[in-house]
């Protein structure tokens, strides 16, 4: 069965309709491409046939290009890919052009058929390519649907014509949020930035479409940079206005990427050098760009783990064979920030759930914090009144243990204590079903030592939300040694309800997000203590992609926080704790009271609104700054490797078994660089014999926490990479 289908009706519009099978959303592939090919050229030889509508019979357009395309014509192409990926984007142009241009003569512009896209929900991708060419765009009035190219999201730019054409509808500064931000629009919003022409009634559609082009004229269906005398909106890149639009949006492409993101700046030489010439040889050169892209090791890596292995690990590459899990009806213990997060985010997602506190007090305040979730949205005009009262009405408040009975899952999220949490797994597991699976959020304790409170550890798992949890798509689950399938399986499953990104990690102290975040952290306080300049630090780490510096970082998830996590560390590992220079900074900044954003007071000033000023003035004061400052790869290579060689540990010590998660989750979970596709890609893009050597250069200039491990040294000295090694086709092998 064909991904389109072809109809005519007596009035003689054709409709190409876009129902991809067995799937819920459509995605492109090169059959469909040329499907779409051939019904053009149907359409356009057909004198019966009076215009086009191109439609979805899904309640979404698309969803985008599927990558695995891409990876496949690689694949294929062998050593060398380019010639085939750029040969595959133009056959593309072409198929797009022919719809665009509609069969009309290339002299007069007369005689072609008007074609319209009715886009009845959400569009992305290449289906706003789609509607790009198209001659109009007909969106429904769904308030749940948003149209855009969010590809520079995912380390590519629009290259199917979109980024050619969007910027010469609009100019290149209108065009900006959609192509350099991947702003995905609601209708409304989406017809004030040019990217559609109508918002109409779900109901109208299709009908509206079909009166468009029954009534469309000749001068309706030619595009303007295919008119005589067509000037660039904005000014084209030599003119006075144009040139302070490409300055401008030039900085603006620096100030965000910090030129570690390849797609952007090929996004904007594509828009400027194609500014400069007729539409066709823009697409040309759009083509090229996009081939240079997809050969970037940055941007292959960021398919890789933001694309291919996160809809993976989100399909369950990773879950064992066992029955359905979906969850019914979850208990949550303890109503504090997390677990009032991950009950509004398990009620929004249409479980039911009964959130318990020790005093009625607590267990209410944390249902108002759905409610106050849910009041923002309202604001915004995403929330009706009907679904917050329907997402409230799944939140049961109380202290009564009782309304545990019939729970499947347990999420007990509670002080981190071992008594505590102790105390509460007795008294769940005395209300709920001896079938029901109990699961820790714990971002630092054993899981095997909290198991030995449960009567069945083989049910007893550990799932870590990262916090703000109605914003945070990764979710770390921990295996404990005597958990069983049954119940990873549930976790993934609800994870899954969730919408959110599942990793799955054996336990080990810190599991593996924190064990990596925290040597990121106190790297970054340890340079403090030896006289670096802290803004070298957090400039550093922005250098390289980090959403947020060092000690940016600690000020926003509180130093009491850290302080706390040390004398634990420092408890569990007595003599052979390493972190003392950094507990001498992080202990003396607690006791002044700066404990971070929270207190208003941390290694950054604040306002007395809590807006961050700058770093504190009296650092330098405390720990003074060295004459002789590091150079920056010293600084930055510190920074990247305190985290990479503890996501290589994970991998040796089989915390982690799948360098897919170990990515994915880097990325997700603290922000790890995304241009680099997460640790492992870095690596890989590095090099693993150059990484030794950086690894050898930091050890004997820093200490042992740098020594390359075991493993890298051998997938280094064996010419090898790690998704070469590691990766799943090296799996399937």
């Amino acid at each position: 069965m064909s991904d389109f289908t072809y109809s005519v009706d007596a009035d003689g519009v054709a409709t190409f309709t876009w129902d991809v099978p067995g799937k819920s959303m459509n995605v492109m592939t090169r059959e469909a491409f040329a499907r779409v090919s051939e019904m053009v050229d149907t359409a356009l030889a057909d004198p019966a046939v009076k215009g086009i509508i191109v439609t979805s019979g899904k309640k979404d357009f698309a969803g985008g290009m599927d990558l695995n395309v891409l990876a496949r014509i690689r694949e294929e192409a062998g050593d060398s890919p380019a010639p085939a990926l750029f040969d595959f984007t133009m056959s593309g142009h072409h198929i797009l052009r022919k719809l665009e241009r509609a069969g009309m003569d290339a002299k007069t512009l007369k005689g072609g058929k008007p074609v319209v896209c009715a886009i009845p929900g959400t569009c992305a991708g290449i289906g706003t390519e789609i509607a790009l060419a198209c001659h109009r765009r007909i969106m429904a009035d769904n308030p749940k649907a948003k149209i855009g190219l969010p590809e520079i999201l995912v380390g590519l730019f629009p290259g199917g014509g979109g980024t050619t054409r969007f910027s010469r509808m609009v100019g290149a500064m209108a065009a900006a949020p959609v192509l350099l931000e991947g702003k995905m629009l609601e209708p409304a919003k989406a017809r004030a930035a040019g990217l559609i022409d109508e918002v109409v009634p779900a109901g109208d559609l299709l009908a509206r479409a079909k009166e468009w082009v029954l009534s469309a004229t000749d001068a309706d269906i030619v595009k303007p940079w295919d008119q005589k005398g067509w000037k660039m909106p904005g000014g084209a890149p030599y003119h006075p206005a144009g040139f302070m639009t490409f300055v401008g949006a030039n900085a603006m492409v620096l100030g965000k990427t910090q030129g570690v993101y390849p797609a952007a700046k090929a996004l904007l030489g594509a828009v400027y050098e194609g500014a400069l010439v007729p539409f066709d040889t823009a697409l040309t050169i759009e083509a090229r760009w996009f081939t240079s892209v997809l050969m970037d090791p940055s941007s292959s890596a960021m398919i890789r783990s933001l694309f291919l292995n996160k809809e993976a690990l989100e399909k369950g590459a990773n879950r064992p064979d066992v029955a359905d899990q979906t969850v019914k009806k979850l208990g949550i213990l303890g109503a504090g920030m997390m677990g009032a997060g991950i009950a509004y985010v398990s009620a929004n997602a249409g479980i039911e759930v009964v959130l318990i506190d020790a005093k009625q007090e607590a267990a209410d305040k944390g249902k108002t914090h759905a409610e106050g979730i849910l009041d923002k949205g309202m604001k915004r005009g995403k929330v009706s009144a009907e679904k917050k009262a329907e997402v409230l009405g799944r939140i049961s408040a109380t202290t009564d243990y009782a309304a545990l009975a019939g729970c499947d899952l347990i999420v007990e999220a509670v002080f981190e204590d071992m008594g505590v949490k102790a105390e509460v797994t007795a008294k769940a597991e005395a209300a709920i079903p001896e079938t029901a699976i109990f699961a820790t959020n714990t971002s630092t304790l054993p899981i095997s030592d909290l198991a030995r409170a449960s009567k069945r550890p083989g049910q007893f798992i550990g799932i870590h939300f990262f916090s703000p949890v109605d914003r945070m798509m990764l979710v770390e689950i921990i295996r404990g040694r005597e958990t069983g399938d049954v119940a990873v399986a549930k976790a993934l499953d609800f994870v899954r309800q969730l919408r959110k990104t599942p990793i799955v990690v054996n336990d080990a102290r810190f599991f593996y997000a924190n064990r990596c975040i925290i040597p990121y952290i106190n790297e970054g306080i340890r340079m403090v203590a030896e006289g670096v300049e802290p803004a070298l630090i957090e400039n550093a780490a922005k250098l390289l992609g980090f959403p947020l510096g060092p000690l940016q970082l600690v000020d926003e998830t509180s130093i009491d926080l850290g302080v706390k996590i040390a004398r634990a560390t420092r408890a569990a590992m007595g003599d052979a704790y390493p972190d003392g220079a950094v507990d001498a900074v992080l202990f003396a900044m607690a006791d002044k009271g700066r404990l971070g954003r929270k207190s208003a007071a941390g290694f950054y000033a604040y306002d007395d609104k809590g807006g961050r000023l700058g770093l504190w003035d009296e650092l330098s004061g405390l720990w003074p700054v060295a004459e002789t400052q590091p150079d920056l790869p010293e600084v930055q290579h510190r920074l990247m490797m305190a985290q990479v060689l503890e996501a290589v540990r994970a991998l040796e010590e089989g915390v982690l078994e799948d360098i897919r998660e170990g990515d994915v989750g880097a990325i997700l979970g603290w922000g790890f660089a995304p241009w680099s596709g997460g640790p492992f890609s870095w690596l890989d893009i590095l090099g693993p014999e150059k990484a030794v050597a950086i690894c050898d250069g930091l050890e004997k200039a820093h200490g042992a926490r740098f020594a390359a491990p075991t493993l890298l040294r051998e997938v280094a000295a064996k010419g090898q990479t790690f998704y070469g090694r590691f990766g799943s086709a090296a799996k399937a092998a």
